[in-house]
């Protein structure tokens, strides 16, 4: 059984041709399967110049097991086309991608019951819209077919939150383990998230919103903001809207007012603070820097950001490391629920909204009506408002992170040999799939 799990059960290399500039140019890509103890199989599709087939392999198996610690209903899966966007036009992209299904289509590596990607590194809600088009133009009679991909635009059948959900799934798994971790008082961060000093390693769809949203609505500090270009650092903390502004401007964060710059931006991971987040690259922690790590807490918000031999440095050193598999699964658990919405034809709360309102509003009346007080307009609106679908969404993932820590929790404190939440994650994760398979009589 262990050697079923670990294997990886399909790797396709697909290899095709497309007529631009007026010759014909070849590209190389992926489609890997990790599992099938589930339907369909989950995963995003990455466009990078240096992706192999190994990257792909490994990333599958990590979808395998972010899906089963979360409770989503999937397999494993990664796709990967091997192109640098920088050498195309948006209308050459978009037909390289169209090409790119046709071939996925003809070997059922897509479909609503087979196998779903998302958008990942080098693509976004503008390739997952040309994805579900063309396999909708193949597939007209299927009504499902929406539910072919998720990270759609809203316009072609997306979910509000989905940008987003990556960097808000951090948020909750820090505020879970400010709840629920039994040892915070023995790595110094008692106390509330308020306050609390954090560097964040790449400001891009998942730094941003994770430090967006921890600043906002936490009360964090967010002191440093590491980039391809170098790093920035304020004491008191950055502004990260403007800061995101002067990104879109200059293409890097040096520079930013009021903050120092640091040209080398890997020596702001060595600085103190209590929360350190990578959120953007692989191997960022590894055996050369992490006997230098002062953070008391790291937050694997990027797939792999800590090596395995970097891992096993900061566990000696008494730092506590969050595991990718979780903090990392905002992405796919929201992914999971536009496939729902997807295959249910419907927004999600649309059915429910004005009842909640009806009701919210006449106990609001009776309220006022009982104590002689009138509700202010603000207040009156906040409360009386029926839930909408992004409401819904970040409920539903607050919850989902909320239930998979507190198993984490529960296993870190009850099993001999569990040292920590990555292991915790994994033992989680792998039993999972093991009691699937078995179940099903493999």
């Amino acid at each position: 059984m262990k050697e079923r799990i670990k294997a990886c059960n399909l790797t396709l290399t697909i290899r095709f041709g497309v007529r631009l500039r007026g010759k014909v140019f070849s590209f190389t890509g992926w489609r890997s399967v990790h599992s099938e103890h589930q339907h369909p199989a989950k995963g995003g599709i990455r466009y990078a110049p240096n992706v192999d087939q190994e990257e792909v392999e490994g990333l599958a198996a990590l979808m395998t097991y972010k899906c089963a610690l979360m409770g989503i209903p999937f397999s494993g899966s990664k796709g990967a086309l091997q192109i640098n966007r920088n050498e195309w036009e948006p209308h050459e992209l978009e037909r390289i991608t169209r090409r790119f299904t046709q071939e996925l289509a003809k070997r059922n590596l897509i479909g609503p019951s087979q196998n779903v990607p998302a958008p990942d590194m080098g693509t976004s809600e503008v390739e997952m819209a040309w994805i579900a088009d063309e396999y909708q133009r193949l597939n007209r009679l299927d009504i499902n077919a929406s539910a072919c991909v998720t990270g759609k635009p809203l316009s072609h059948g997306g979910i509000e939150g989905r940008i987003e959900a990556t960097g808000r799934g951090t948020q909750y798994a820090i505020q879970e383990f400010f709840r629920s971790w039994p040892d915070r008082e023995k790595i110094g961060l008692d106390g509330d998230l308020r306050g609390k000093r954090v560097i964040i390693q790449g400001l891009g769809n998942v730094g941003y919103h994770a430090a967006k949203f921890l600043s906002q609505e936490d009360g964090c500090i967010i002191q440093g903001v590491i980039e391809h270009d170098g790093g920035v650092f304020r004491a008191e903390g950055l502004n990260i809207e403007k800061l995101r502004q002067h990104m879109n401007t200059h293409g890097g964060v040096c520079g930013f007012l009021d903050a120092e710059s640091f040209e080398d931006g890997s020596k702001m991971l060595e600085m103190p603070c209590d929360i350190l987040i990578p959120a953007a690259r692989e191997n960022v922690i590894t055996s050369k820097n992490a006997a230098n790590i002062q953070a008391r807490l790291v937050v694997e918000a990027a797939n792999g950001p800590i090596s395995y031999s970097g891992d096993q440095i900061l566990r000696e050193k008494g730092v506590t490391v969050m595991p990718d598999i979780y903090v990392n699964s905002g992405g796919v658990t929201v992914s999971y629920f536009e496939w729902i919405k997807n295959l249910g034809h419907m927004r999600l709360g649309l059915l429910d909204h004005q009842r909640q309102e009806t009701q919210n509003r006449r106990i609001a009346e009776m309220l006022e009506s009982m104590t002689g007080v009138k509700i202010p307009k603000d207040q009156w609106d906040a409360f009386v408002r029926g839930s909408d679908e992004i409401d819904l969404v970040r409920s539903g993932l607050d919850e989902m992170m909320r239930q998979a820590f507190q198993r984490m929790v529960e296993v870190y404190q009850t099993r001999e040999g569990v040292e920590d939440l990555r292991t915790a994650a994994y033992v989680l994760a792998i039993e999972s799939v093991a009691n699937s398979y078995k179940a099903s009589g493999i």
